[in-house]
């Protein structure tokens, strides 16, 4: 059992996480619709507009990634598990959520230290704006990813009944 203000932690970065996506997702329809607009209507655009909306693409995939992986609702590839008996399944999700772990862990610090090096070198996007700053959601991301999938395969019991 968890202790009290861990949970409130947790669940305060559920919302922060869900939140994110929201505010996220709003923002790239608005913008969109607007650069549309502008385009369509009054022969401009915003200049920052398209780069900003290619960045929350990826923001928003990351962002998407590690709430499926929170909500058990990632994809699946593990044809073995249907072929298994109720203990054979539980036993294989373990070995592809341990599997899932150690990937993600391994995107997660090579993406650290592509992150890195965009920071070493000085890489700008648009108007200047640092590029390790708008791909820093990549090792965040694959982190936050692969300890989800490490806790999956430590309480694996409580998710096993549910499917």
């Amino acid at each position: 059992m968890q202790p009290v203000p861990l949970k409130r932690i947790f669940k305060w970065l559920v919302k922060l996480e869900d939140l994110l996506l929201a505010f996220l997702l709003t923002g790239m329809i608005l913008l969109a619709a607007l650069q549309i607009i502008l385009r369509n209507f009054f022969d401009t655009g915003i200049a920052w507009a398209d780069p900003s909306l290619r960045i929350a693409v990826l923001w928003l995939a990351m962002l998407g990634a590690m709430a499926a992986t929170r909500d058990g609702n990632h994809i699946h590839i593990d044809l073995l598990s249907r072929l298994l008996p109720p203990k054979g399944k539980s036993g294989s999700r373990r070995a592809t959520d341990f599997f899932s772990a150690i990937v993600c862990g391994l995107l997660a610090w090579h993406a650290g230290r592509f992150v890195y090096f965009e920071w070493q070198d000085g890489s700008t996007l648009f108007a200047a704006f640092p590029a390790w700053l708008a791909e820093f959601i990549l090792p965040v991301g694959f982190a936050v990813i692969a300890l989800r999938f490490l806790v999956a395969t430590i309480v694996q019991p409580a998710r096993d009944q549910n499917s």
